[in-house]
C-alpha cells in the first residue's frame, strides 16, 4: 500500500510539474537580484500619505505619495548605505527611519517631517542595537525603543521623544527579559523572562506595578502574547501548551490559565496572524499546510479578502498596513511565480488601485511552479518540500540543486523565491526540505531535531535525494548542494560526508565550527546560547559530537569544488577562523577548486546591488563549470 502511495504521489508530481512545455527564455542575472523598483509601501495614519522604499543611485531611498494629488516626492538622497525597510509612520505623520552604517556599525535613527521633506537624527549609538517595538496615538511625539546601550548583553526599553530627543529609560533589564509585548496604547504589560532553557511570562496590571510570572514552561512548550483582548485582563496568544500544534487561544492575565481554544488547525501550527487595534480583535490566523492558508475570524475582513481574491485571482493576499481608521489598506500580492506587487484597497468605496510591482522585469509565464511533496525519511518520519523544475518537457534525469534552509529550527515556505528561480531557469531541478526540527510542524517534529544538527537532520536531506534520484527525477552525477548558515553547514557536510552524492557545493555565510560559533554569540544574543546548548549541542559535554561534525575539523573529507561568500561585518561569522578555513582548503585542493569571496562593507546579506550580481554571476559560472561538464 505504502508502495503504491509512493508511486502515485510521483506520478501526481511530474504531472503537475510537466504542465508548462514551453522552452525557458534565458533571463539575465539582472532580473533576478536587482534592488527592488518599490517595496515597504506604508499608509499615513490619517490615510492622506502612501510612502515606500525605491532605488536611488543603488540605494533604497524613501519616497512620498500625497494620495489626494498622487505626486512622488522623493525624501531621502542617501547614496552611501540604504534606509532599512523596517521604517514606519508615528501618529503625528512623521516617519522614523534607520540607516546601518555597517563600516563603523553605527546605527542611526531619524525622523523626517513630512510637511518640509527634512530628515534629522535623533540617536545614533555606535556599535549597539536599536529596533522600535511600539507607539503611543496618545504620545504621538513618543516612540518606544529597544537598545543594548546600557549593557552590550541586555536590551533595556525607553522612551523616545523624537520632537526633543529626549531618552528617558523605561525598563531596566534584569538580565533575563528577552521579549517585550506592548499593549494597543504602547504600554507593556506582558514580557517575556528566559535562561535559555526555561521560559517565564510575567504580567503587571499598569506601569505603577511590579512583575508577577504567570505562566512558567520549557523551551520546547511556547506562549507567544500577542495582544490584550480589550475585555478585562485577558490576552490572546499563539500556544501550544498541552497539544502538539500551536493554536490561537485566549489566557486570563491574572493567573495565566488558558480560557478557551479560539482556533487550532490538525496539521500545522498557527503561525501568523493579522489585529485590528480598533477593534481589539484578531481578524484572521495563518499557518503553512504545503502552501499558505487562511482562517477568518471577523466578517468585515473575509469580506475584503473575498472580494480582492476575485479581484486579483491566482494570488496569496496580504494586508500590509493600514490607517488608523481601518478604511485604506495597503494590500500585496506573490505567487511562487511572481515576487508581487501593491495596492490601494479603500473600504468605503471597495476601490482597488494599484501601486506598483516589486519586479516588473520578471514575467510569471517565464518562471517555474514551485510544487510541495512529501516523502519518508528512513525512519519513517514525513518530510515536507518543495521542488521546482525547469520549463520543458523533460522532466526526468535533471541536474538538481539541493537547497537546505538556514536555522535550523525555521522553515522554507511556498511562494516567490529569486534564487530558486533563478537555478530553474538555467535548467536545474531545485530541492527545498523541512528536514526535522524545521518549525510550523508541531512540537515533536521540531523536537525531533535537538541535537541532530549532524546527525537525523541531514539524514532527511540525504533521503530526499535519494528519493528523487529513486524516482528518477535527478541525474545521480549532477548533484549540487547550496545553503546560507546552517544550510551553508549542511552543503559542507554534504561533502564531507556524502562525497559520492554532491559534484560541488555553494555557501554563503556558512557555518563552520560550532564551538566558536557558540563561544562567539553576539552579547545580546548570550541568553539564547544555553538553548542552543539544549537543541544543537554542549560543546563540554558533546565535545566530541560537535568535533565530529565541524567542517574545520573535517577539512581532509572536503574534496568537491566549493564556491563561498562572506560578509566582512556579519554579527556570526569568525572571519579570521573563515580565512584559515578556506586557505587550508585551497593548499589541500587548489585555488581552482575553492573559490572565496569576502565583501568588507557587507553583513550576512549582500545589500549593494553590484555585489550580488557578482555573486550570482559566480554561482551560474560555477554551476556550469561543475554540473555542465560532468556525463
Amino acid at each position: 500500500m505504502l508502495k503504491l502511495f509512493r508511486t502515485l504521489l510521483f506520478i501526481y508530481v511530474i504531472t503537475a510539474l510537466s504542465a508548462c512545455k514551453q522552452k525557458a527564455v534565458s533571463i539575465p542575472v539582472i532580473d533576478f537580484f536587482k534592488t527592488p523598483e518599490k517595496v515597504s509601501y506604508r499608509i499615513s495614519p490619517d490615510g492622506k500619505y502612501i510612502s515606500y522604499l525605491k532605488p536611488y543611485k543603488d540605494k533604497q531611498n524613501l519616497f512620498i505619495q500625497s494620495l489626494a494629488g498622487g505626486k512622488e516626492q522623493m525624501a531621502t538622497a542617501f547614496t552611501d548605505y540604504s534606509i532599512r525597510g523596517d521604517y514606519f509612520w508615528t501618529y503625528n505623520n512623521e516617519i522614523v527611519f534607520f540607516q546601518d552604517i555597517i563600516t563603523v556599525d553605527e546605527i542611526r535613527m531619524f525622523a523626517l517631517d513630512v510637511s518640509t521633506l527634512k530628515a534629522q537624527i535623533i540617536i545614533s549609538p555606535k556599535k549597539v542595537r536599536i529596533s522600535v517595538i511600539g507607539r503611543d496615538k496618545h504620545e504621538p511625539d513618543v516612540v518606544t525603543i529597544r537598545m543594548n546601550k546600557r549593557d552590550s548583553a541586555n536590551f533595556d526599553i525607553y522612551k523616545l521623544n523624537i520632537k526633543t530627543k529626549q531618552l528617558n529609560p523605561y525598563l531596566v533589564n534584569p538580565g533575563n527579559i528577552t521579549q517585550w509585548f506592548p499593549d494597543a496604547d504602547g504600554k507593556i504589560r506582558l514580557v517575556r523572562a528566559s535562561d535559555g532553557v526555561d521560559e517565564t511570562i510575567l504580567y503587571r496590571p499598569n506601569d505603577n506595578a511590579p512583575f508577577k510570572s504567570i505562566i512558567a514552561n520549557n523551551f520546547k512548550t511556547s506562549v507567544k502574547p500577542i495582544a490584550f483582548t480589550g475585555d478585562g485582563n485577558c490576552f490572546l496568544a499563539l500556544s501550544n501548551v498541552n497539544r502538539d500544534k500551536s493554536a490561537l487561544v485566549e489566557i486570563n492575565a491574572k493567573d495565566g490559565k488558558e480560557r478557551k481554544v479560539i482556533f487550532a488547525s490538525n496539521n500545522a501550527d498557527i503561525q501568523d496572524y493579522q489585529y485590528s487595534k480598533s477593534k481589539h480583535k484578531i481578524e484572521l490566523v495563518t499557518w503553512d499546510a504545503a502552501k499558505p492558508q487562511k482562517h477568518f475570524l471577523d466578517p468585515e475582513i473575509k469580506h475584503i479578502y473575498d472580494k480582492l481574491s476575485t479581484e486579483l485571482k491566482g494570488n496569496e493576499i496580504n494586508i500590509a498596513d493600514r490607517d488608523s481608521a481601518e478604511n485604506k489598506f495597503i494590500i500585496t500580492t506573490y505567487t511562487d511565480r511572481n515576487p508581487g506587487s501593491y495596492y490601494l484597497y479603500e473600504k468605503n468605496t471597495e476601490k482597488l488601485t494599484k501601486l506598483g510591482d516589486i519586479n516588473p522585469d520578471l514575467k510569471p509565464a517565464e518562471l517555474c511552479v514551485m510544487q510541495p511533496i512529501s516523502f519518508k525519511a528512513g525512519d519513517g518520519m514525513t518530510i515536507n518540500g518543495y521542488l521546482t523544475l525547469p520549463l520543458g518537457s523533460k522532466t526526468t534525469n535533471l541536474p538538481l540543486v539541493v537547497m537546505p534552509h538556514d536555522g535550523p529550527f525555521s522553515h522554507t515556505g511556498w511562494g516567490y523565491n529569486p534564487e530558486v528561480q533563478f537555478l530553474a531557469n538555467r535548467g536545474y531541478a531545485v530541492f527545498q526540505v523541512n528536514y526535522r526540527g524545521s518549525t510550523g510542524f508541531g512540537k515533536a517534529f521540531y523536537s525531533a531535531g535537538f541535537k541532530e544538527v549532524g546527525g537525523k537532520i541531514q539524514q532527511d536531506i540525504t533521503d530526499g535525494v535519494n528519493w528523487l534520484i529513486q524516482n528518477k527525477i535527478a541525474n545521480p552525477k549532477k548533484i549540487a548542494i547550496f545553503g546560507g548558515g546552517f544550510g551553508g553547514f549542511s552543503a559542507l557536510y554534504g561533502v564531507s560526508f556524502h562525497p559520492g552524492l554532491y559534484n560541488c557545493a555553494i555557501v554563503q555565510h556558512g557555518l563552520i565550527n560550532f564551538f566558536t560559533y557558540i563561544k562567539d554569540a553576539p552579547p545580546f544574543m548570550k541568553p539564547l546560547v544555553q538553548m542552543t546548548y539544549e537543541r544543537v549541542g554542549n560543546p563540554e559535554t558533546d565535545a566530541s559530537q560537535l568535533r565530529a561534525i565541524s567542517p574545520v575539523f573535517n577539512i581532509r573529507k572536503i574534496r568537491a569544488p566549493l564556491l563561498i561568500f562572506q560578509g566582512a561585518r556579519d554579527d556570526r561569522a569568525n572571519i579570521s577562523e573563515l580565512n584559515q578555513f578556506v586557505r587550508e582548503l585551497q593548499k589541500q585542493n587548489g585555488n581552482d577548486k575553492v573559490k572565496y569571496f569576502l565583501k568588507a562593507r557587507e553583513r550576512t546579506f549582500f545589500r549593494s546591488q553590484a555585489n550580488r550580481m557578482e555573486m550570482y554571476a559566480e554561482i551560474e559560472k560555477f554551476l556550469d563549470e561543475n554540473m555542465r561538464m560532468k556525463p
